[in-house]
């Protein structure tokens, strides 16, 4: 296969890339096509690495409204109404809802896919059911699952043994949510105790870390301390940090210091944060997100996540990047020229790093063909038109083809 004419990754000179045996195996301005192969005229289109969603739920999605509605908008009845929703979940339950969500997001643009799975289910039926989905689709979507302990690792019973088998039976990372447990002196001990698995069976990590506007939750100084202490390092990352948003300036510029030197990632979700966040706030009303400009601009790792898909914390969602790209340069003011024009980066090469798939994502020549082409000369244009996604090419062959939509103005 040739692609021809494309702007990569925003460069302003056209080039042409040549696919062969699912891989990128040149890149230069000028490529002849060879006889027989397949010719895709780009025109002066944008093409970028496959857009990654490095944090959503796929086992809650499409569950809005089931058994009711999220009325109050918080976090905290986002949790009581699926620990009620979670008690009907059968496989095929499960399967069919996640594959009609990974279907929208593969049509969107998204090969890769970091879904949180709550394990605390005795019965495990949607972990089960994931990693079904999981050997599945492998040849559509990349998918890596979280074992995450929704109600607590402490605060549930059997918490501990029941994260325990769900990294035993197939997950790829281990979660938690220190903010959520009983007591500040339970989510301590919550992350220590999640170390130690990662370091036991040699797994990343990825915690809801912090997820409320109190300033006084402070969980993501302990699993900073962790990764640094313990070298696990770049393997580990806090989603949320929403808290950060209400902390004070001089205790966030000792913190920086720790996340620098733990090299931790960050994922922030805007849409779904800008929504729970400041629920219990009058006037002022906080924007309910972490700090992701200054995050950015301290050289520590962020990426973008969806979160939820029409289910009990957040009653919309269509499984596209561009809306939680969109929502974060907003909501953190991250608006000059630049910075919009490299916002795309938040769901594609800063969260190639967040998952550790940098070793076989990216365009470049020897690695593996995946890519989309955007209906677009460079992402700021895509950003603000809402460009669609063309061609998602996943190891060297046609996943998704969009036609554009054609308008008539009869004036």
């Amino acid at each position: 296969m040739l692609i021809k004419n494309v702007y990569i990754e925003n460069n302003e000179t056209k080039q042409v890339v040549r696919i062969e045996d699912s891989k990128f195996t040149e890149i230069d301005t000028q490529l002849a096509a060879r006889e027989n192969e397949k010719v895709i005229e780009a025109d002066g289109k944008l093409l970028l690495p496959p857009f990654v969603d490095s944090h959503v739920h796929l086992d809650a999605t499409l569950t809005a409204g089931d058994p009711e509605w999220n009325q109050s908008g918080t976090l905290f009845e986002g949790i009581q109404i699926w620990s009620e929703r979670k008690k009907k979940l059968t496989r095929e339950d499960v399967k069919k809802r996640a594959k009609a969500t990974l279907r929208k997001q593969i049509e969107n643009g998204i090969q890769v896919v970091r879904s949180h799975v709550d394990t605390t289910d005795p019965t495990m039926t949607a972990l089960e059911a994931l990693l079904e989905v999981k050997a599945e689709m492998q040849d559509e979507v990349e998918i890596q699952l979280v074992a995450f302990p929704q109600e607590g690792v402490l605060s549930y019973p059997h918490g501990k043994e029941l994260l325990e088998t769900a990294v035993k039976e197939g997950a790829d990372v281990i979660g938690g949510i220190p903010h959520y447990e009983f007591t500040r002196d339970y989510g301590v001990q919550s992350l220590h105790y999640i170390a130690e698995l990662a370091e036991k069976y040699d797994r990343l990590i990825d915690v809801h870390c912090d997820e409320i506007d109190d300033p006084n939750s402070r969980n993501l100084e302990v699993l900073a301390t962790l990764a640094y202490e313990t070298g696990l390092s770049d393997r580990v990352t806090a989603s949320h940090t929403t808290a950060m948003g209400s902390y004070n300036n001089a205790y966030c510029y000792k913190l920086f210091r720790l996340l620098k030197l733990a090299n931790i990632n960050m994922v922030s979700n805007p849409l779904v944060n800008i929504h729970l966040g400041g629920r219990f706030d009058t006037y002022p009303k906080r924007r309910g997100i972490t700090r992701i400009k200054e995050l950015n601009e301290a050289g520590i790792n962020v990426s973008f996540g969806e979160d939820d898909i029409k289910d009990p914390w957040y009653p919309m969602g269509n499984g596209n990047m561009m809306d939680a790209v969109h929502m974060g340069i907003h909501a953190d003011q991250l608006m000059g020229y630049q910075s919009i024009l490299d916002s795309y980066n938040f769901v594609t090469n800063n969260a190639a790093k967040t998952l550790h798939i940098s070793d076989h994502y990216g365009i470049e020549v020897g690695k593996p063909a995946n890519c989309i082409i955007m209906n677009n000369d460079n992402f700021y244009n895509a950003l603000n038109e809402h460009s669609e996604v063309l061609y998602s090419i996943r190891h060297g062959k046609v996943l998704v083809e969009t036609k554009p939509k054609e308008v008539k103005l009869n004036f």
